[in-house]
């Protein structure tokens, strides 16, 4: 079996560290990472506490693929009652932190409690031990991770922390790993932060040995491989464009938000896309992207690292930003971009950076951007209470409110704050483009019905990864369906949700479900595990992760009324595009959809899916 069967408990109130076993039995009904977290925290968490008290928990979590030959197998996650939403919170991350905590001997680490001052985990195999890391607060990530390599001498150590906006509370804070990964979505760094934990230093060196089967394991994980690399988007799209790739395919369709979602598309589009990354600047004749990178046992490689021109005037005479980081996905060149219509390339890279530096969600902080401009624009926000002229467009703006978030700072606190608390505080909640409190990624629920319904339904508030159906409804996979129809939407929803909900739980990258099934998956969780993960049962699993989820939620309070979309969305029609002239399908997707969950008209668990799920 995949699993170390070790985790490891964390009391920051005490200051201890202790191992404790896995419950196995849960491991087959939840899997591992996001399954297997989520139920220990729902056992373990009341569903009322402020996710800011020390009665709040966060957990590090792999998978029992995590660290192993299967591709993408460095996947991690951190679990907890999001910071921005008050709802379950998982976000995953990449990189090389998770396979190095999975090779030092744990499947997960809880975290408990609040330390009363500032600390951080070391972990050399099978030894943890809380240092102090008052030396380390008030650094951001650029800097924790070399001075911690450096106090340790060890320069393979792989590291997981919070920059300055996950300790002055802004609540969309992330938690970053390798200088520009990131579990990034709901708040995660904001909590870590407020429990004093500034960073995790792991090295691991016991490697993954307990493979069920190595010989099927070796051959389901090599088939598994080819079918990425003869995938167009896998093998192609993804490491020549990143996400990217989606940008002008998005626009072209009418599905971009624009200017805080009151357009569909964006005419500057082209000028950020990932074919613009490729292209020579005029400015000096080099191209913003410089290389692809894969993150631990990627074969697709989607990972953007890019230079900002150096007479650039957001990095001129600052030669810390001269060198080369994580470039711009498709997600947040959206939200730095289209959502405030700038299309300054160098410019979105460079808030990328910020927000990768100090551990912010860009797109929670582009999409409030966005509201803040809208409200500047409506004169509601002045100059001199923003600190800048914000008008739509204004990439100066746009540069400026990220440094000022990042370091909390003036108006950067009221940001940090995320859209939905920002536009209640102003008079205007309907300019809040988010659902249960987290903002949209970059698809217009008018143009792709099916997100709409999938924002609404999200778990942990808006989200495309929880339900790309985008992959249906716009590239064909793995069936064509009509983006502009609310027909058979609430099925395919469901479907990619608990499907998702495998994929994240087996310690592998959503991403390979653009060329991968639960059948290229089963194989090697089959041959890696346990012979009990056959397809029923792993369709099964998902459902039943997606479920606990949205249990814990309803208990925590959340009901029919927080499966809702903004206004906007529902009462004003796209302008241009295939979409012109249409509002979301919400209404009538959602009671569908509950039905095919088996919930109640108010989507609640009924007892015979209680029954039928184990839950």
């Amino acid at each position: 079996m995949s699993w170390t069967g070790k985790i490891l408990r964390v009391n920051l109130t005490e200051g201890t560290c202790a191992a404790e076993p896995l419950n196995m039995q849960w491991a087959r009904e939840y899997l591992g990472q996001r399954g297997l977290a989520t139920k220990y925290f729902v056992s373990e968490v009341d569903p009322k506490v402020d996710p800011m008290s020390p009665e709040n928990k966060i957990i590090w979590a792999t998978g029992p693929l995590t660290g192993t030959m299967a591709s993408t197998g460095g996947r991690y996650s951190v679990i907890t009652k999001g910071a921005l939403t008050g709802a379950i919170a998982c976000s995953n991350s990449g990189g090389y932190f998770g396979a190095e905590l999975k090779m030092a001997g744990w499947d997960m680490i809880i975290f408990e409690g609040r330390s009363p001052t500032p600390v951080y985990l070391h972990i050399s195999d099978d030894k943890a031990e809380l240092l102090d890391a008052s030396w380390l607060w008030g650094k951001t990530v650029w800097d924790t991770e070399p001075a911690l390599r450096a106090r340790h001498q060890d320069p393979q150590i792989r590291i997981s922390s919070i920059g300055r906006a996950g300790e002055t509370g802004c609540l969309y804070a992330a938690v970053v790993n390798d200088l520009h990964r990131a579990a990034g979505r709901s708040g995660v760094g904001s909590v870590m932060g407020s429990k004093n934990l500034k960073a995790i230093a792991v090295r691991g060196t016991l490697g993954v040995g307990n493979i069920r089967d190595p010989l099927a394991f070796m051959q389901a994980a090599a088939a598994a491989k080819k079918v990425l690399a003869d995938n167009a988007v896998t093998g192609q799209g993804l490491p020549k464009y990143g996400t990217q790739v989606l940008m002008n395919v998005i626009n072209e369709i009418g599905a971009m938000p624009t200017r805080n979602h009151r357009e569909v598309q964006f005419e500057g589009a082209k000028d950020i896309s990932g074919e613009a990354m490729h292209e020579p600047r005029a400015t000096d004749g080099k191209p913003n992207l410089v290389t692809n990178q894969a993150c631990f046992g990627c074969t697709i490689a989607c990972g953007r690292i890019s230079k900002i021109d150096e007479t650039h005037y957001t990095v001129q005479n600052r030669p810390q930003y001269w060198g080369t980081s994580g470039g711009l996905e498709y997600e947040a060149a959206w939200a730095l971009g289209s959502a405030n219509g700038v299309n300054d390339l160098d410019a979105l890279t460079y808030a990328n950076f910020i927000c990768n530096e100090d551990g912010m969600d860009p797109i929670s902080f582009g999409a409030t951007v966005g509201a803040v401009m809208e409200l500047y624009e409506m004169g509601v926000l002045t100059k001199e209470q923003i600190g800048i002229e914000a008008s739509f467009g204004s990439a100066k703006a746009l540069t400026y409110l990220a440094e000022i978030t990042a370091r909390g700072e003036c108006f950067g606190r009221e940001i940090g704050m995320g859209s939905r608390r920002l536009t209640e505080k102003y008079g205007h909640p309907d300019l809040s483009m988010s659902v249960k409190g987290q903002e949209f990624p970059a698809y217009d629920a008018r143009g792709i019905q099916g997100m709409g319904l999938a924002y609404a339904t999200s778990n942990r508030g808006a989200c495309h990864l929880r339900g790309y159906t985008v992959a249906s409804e716009v590239l064909g996979i793995p069936v064509k369906t009509d983006p502009l129809v609310t027909d058979g939407k609430p099925e395919l929803v469901k479907a990619f949700q608990d499907a998702t909900a495998v994929f994240d739980s087996a310690g592998v990258c959503v991403f390979t479900t653009f060329a991968w099934t639960l059948a290229d998956l089963q194989p090697q969780l089959h041959a890696a595990c346990d012979d009990s993960f056959d397809m029923d049962n792993l369709a099964l699993i998902g459902e039943r992760i997606w479920n606990m989820e949205r249990d814990f939620n309803n208990r925590a309070g959340f009901t029919r009324k927080d499966d809702a979309l903004p206004k906007r969305l529902m009462t004003e029609p796209a302008r241009t595009g295939p979409a012109t002239g249409l509002v979301s399908g919400l209404d009538k997707m959602l009671p569908e959809y509950y039905a095919a969950r088996g919930w109640t008209a108010e989507g609640q668990l009924t007892e015979q899916t209680r029954s039928r799920l184990g839950l």
